[in-house]
């Protein structure tokens, strides 16, 4: 187990995804998820308080409109836990931080701003051009 100062930030000159580099996206992906699920208790809470108790039709509507809403938020950050995870996994595995469709480096500034990035910005952006192409068909 590596430990990190808490100052440690990965910089360019070093080896790419060195075993520093990979504990310091590791620690910063389990704590997204801790949050994300803390914020999921809390939501989970704010439902479970029963039903919806106002009279008035405008605000019982309002009331509708922000659990919707707060679902579909939910239910989003379902969707990024699980992609955190597989990131997780890949860590493990020694893939983390290498493009699926070309083996090199994502880069560390993507790879800090989207720590569950899968593709270089490169790769991205042809994957991104095919499907507005077949989007447009």
């Amino acid at each position: 187990m590596i430990t990190l100062p808490s100052d440690y930030r990965p910089a360019d000159e070093d080896e790419f995804m060195n075993p520093r580099q990979a504990e310091y996206f590791r620690l910063k992906l389990l704590r997204w998820r801790s949050e994300l699920l803390k914020e999921a208790d809390g939501t989970l809470a704010s439902l479970s308080e029963g039903g919806i108790h106002e009279a008035d039709i405008t605000d019982r509507a309002s009331v509708e409109t922000d659990r919707a809403l707060e679902l579909r938020t939910r239910d989003r950050a379902r969707k990024l836990i699980a992609k955190i995870g597989q990131a997780l996994l890949r860590i493990e595995n020694g893939s983390y931080g290498f493009c699926e469709e070309t083996g090199e480096p994502i880069g560390l500034k993507r790879l800090e701003a989207r720590p569950i990035a899968t593709l270089s910005i490169e790769a991205q952006e042809r994957h991104e051009r095919m499907e507005k192409v077949h989007r447009d068909d």
